[in-house]
């Protein structure tokens, strides 16, 4: 979400229990004084950090536009009371799902709290543009919406840019207090118009060159320069489905009878056609009439500012590896209408809403520093909805390691950082002959290229170029499940009462050890074909993940698992997991890989380098658990583990 924009997470070869606003002490924001504003309730998190005094441009002009969302607080203690409850293990009430009906009867906001919502809205002047369960929608000028909420609007200064904010939190009527959880679209950074965009052709073509190694280390590069005292493989050409499963211990599952959904930005055109191909070339079972669906919004925005091109290799991606890895499941793309989070939001409030799936895989996000209390608040309530309903969320974890080298700060990664969500690292992945699992290393990379004369690697072992996204969340405390399993020192590394940290599981990230894909591209004579090329990051981790639970789901007969963290921690530390760690053969490892320099073909030259694995910038993959791979990868016997609960 950079900046209320999300981005994707794949790499084409390169690559809490916080109860919403359960007061605002719970997101680490001192709650305004009642003598501030008498008679309102302050919204905590409504005003962004950068809006600050000496920011402060002046008053925004009365008669701009503001287009804001009131979201319903409903029971919302109730809410995250029960949805911890459902998905404890050790709850009386674990698995005792509310259908999606029942949880809004029970936990949503009455039809007489929209009423009032919706009377005091109109009365400041908004105009009411959309209801649903979870907000009301309104658009007015600045005056109305300043009486409206209480507080003065202003621009500030946000970078080389300026944007508008309120100049204090946001409030609501005393009256109301109960029934609004938060307000978002006050500050306008970086809210651009919306207009309808159709959806433009697919990127220009990629492809990679070889050699390759059809498995790990099949085929060895002695011809080029060693690293780290040895001879080092050629990248893989690209794991599938049937290698995948093999090294998840996938057995006879095959996710039949599960649903899992798939969000990302935009859509594919020619997805259909792209995945039935991809599973017919890799031995996949062929898709099923039916089997994939799309739910798709009626228009769509901001298409070249999120690089709508950019989120159909995701799409691919995500439905190709959940399809490798669980080929019976039923697949459901929910793709949002732009990659900012009000579009996002609407698309996983439309699985819960619906119940659509039960395993819900999700490949973007941002940095934590770009989210903001009231988002963090709206995403949740739906992931509390979804909880309840016995619905879980899988996010990646990241593809910036700490965040250092992207953006000078050590951060995690939103929503990944939700403790209501399942955040998924990434490993390298060696997969050797037979389909034998060997070993992994926490995915983390450093390039060196090869020298003119071909005899060294130069500036060995290079500069880092990505990693699995890990840390220790500065603003969410830290979940009941984490505690016990997560170091200490982890745990404490933002504040003495510990933080959540990230991620909770991991699998298979590394393009140097990635995932084939095929996917319609665009080609230098201006063609569409089908063409097929490695992937890897976190957002290949998350469907990966998110396949595993489908077929653990059909393991336990059907019955949804939800909420997977109480019970993905509870199984910690046994032979379920494989532990990853950095060196797992003792020794520092390496691949060599040669790539068209123009990203096709060998007419703009060929570049030869060397990829170092297990190198996450200051994240490290130790013996237990650890904040780039979480308590581990799934190892065989994790998946018949849950036939008994």
């Amino acid at each position: 979400m950079r900046s209320n924009r999300a981005i994707a997470r794949a790499g084409v070869s390169m690559a809490a229990t916080l109860p919403m606003l359960a007061g605002a002490l719970a997101l680490g924001i001192p709650a305004a004084h009642a003598a501030d504003n008498p008679g309102r309730n302050a919204l905590a998190g409504t005003k962004p950090v950068w809006a600050t005094a000496k920011a402060d441009k002046g008053a925004t002009s009365n008669s701009a536009q503001v287009n804001a969302r009131v979201y319903l607080a409903g029971d919302s203690a109730g809410l995250a009371a029960y949805a911890k409850a459902v998905a404890d293990p050790s709850s009386p009430a674990y698995g005792k799902y509310l259908s999606a009906k029942q949880a809004q009867a029970r936990f949503g906001a009455t039809k007489a709290q929209v009423a009032a919502v919706k009377s005091w809205l109109k009365s400041a002047g908004l105009k009411v543009t959309s209801v649903t369960p979870h907000y009301i929608a309104v658009s007015g000028d600045v005056a109305a919406a300043e009486k409206a909420f209480g507080t003065q609007l202003h621009n500030f200064a946000k970078g080389s840019q300026t944007y508008r904010a309120p100049a204090q939190s946001a409030s609501v009527p005393a009256a109301l207090k109960s029934a609004v959880l938060t307000v978002t679209g006050l500050d306008n950074a970086p809210h651009k118009a919306n207009h309808k965009d159709q959806l433009p052709p697919p990127d220009a073509v990629f492809k990679n060159s070889g050699p390759f190694s059809s498995y790990y280390g099949s085929n060895v590069a002695s011809t080029l320069p060693s690293a780290y005292g040895s001879k080092i493989p050629y990248a893989v050409k690209g794991y599938t489905g049937k290698q995948l499963r093999s090294a998840y211990g996938a057995g006879k599952y095959t996710g039949k009878g599960v649903r899992i959904a798939i969000t990302d930005a935009y859509a594919s055109p020619t997805i259909a056609f792209d995945a039935g191909t991809y599973a017919s070339k890799h031995g996949d079972a062929a898709w099923k009439t039916g089997q994939l669906h799309q739910v798709l919004p009626k228009n769509y925005t901001k298409t070249k500012e999120c690089g709508a091109a950019g989120w159909y290799g995701e799409e691919t991606l995500d439905v190709e590896a959940v399809h490798a890895v669980a080929p019976a499941a039923d697949v459901t793309y929910v793709g949002a209408a732009s990659c900012y989070d009000d579009d996002l939001l609407d698309s996983l409030s439309k699985i819960v809403d619906n119940h659509l799936a039960d395993i819900v895989s999700n490949s973007w996000g941002d940095i934590e520093a770009n989210q903001t209390p009231d988002l963090a608040a709206a995403y949740d309530q739906v992931f509390q909805f979804g909880a309840v309903q016995g619905i879980g969320f899988y996010f990646s974890s990241g593809d910036n390691g700490d965040e250092v080298a992207h953006t000078g700060t050590k951060q995690v990664d939103t929503p990944a950082n939700s403790a209501w969500v399942t955040a998924v690292g990434g490993t390298s992945l060696a997969v050797g002959k037979g389909d034998k699992y060997l070993w992994e290393t926490g995915w983390g990379t450093e390039k060196a290229t090869l020298s003119a004369d071909g005899k060294s690697w130069t500036g060995f072992p290079g500069a880092y170029t990505s990693g699995a996204g890990g840390g220790t969340s500065k603003t969410v405390p830290q979940p009941y499940y984490q505690k016990n399993v997560v170091p200490k020192a982890l745990a404490t590394a933002n504040n003495a009462a510990g933080n959540r940290v990230v991620p909770d599981i991991a699998a298979i990230a590394d393009p140097n050890t990635g995932f084939k894909v095929g996917q319609t591209q665009t080609f230098p004579d201006g063609t569409q074909r089908y063409s097929e090329y490695r992937i890897g990051g976190t957002s290949l981790a998350a469907p990966v993940i998110a396949a595993v639970q489908a077929l653990a789901q059909e393991a336990r007969g059907g019955k949804a698992i939800g909420f997977a963290n109480p019970t993905i921690y509870a199984k910690y530390g046994s032979k379920l997991y494989h532990d990853v760690v950095d060196k797992p053969t003792g020794n520092d490892l390496a691949v060599a890989r040669v790539d068209f320099v123009n990203g096709y073909d060998a007419t703009g030259g060929l570049s030869v380098s060397v990829r170092s694995l297990g190198k996450d910038a200051s994240l490290t993959a130790v013996k237990g658990y650890d904040d780039v791979t979480g308590v581990g990868s799934p190892a065989p016997g994790y998946v018949d583990s849950y036939r008994r609960h």
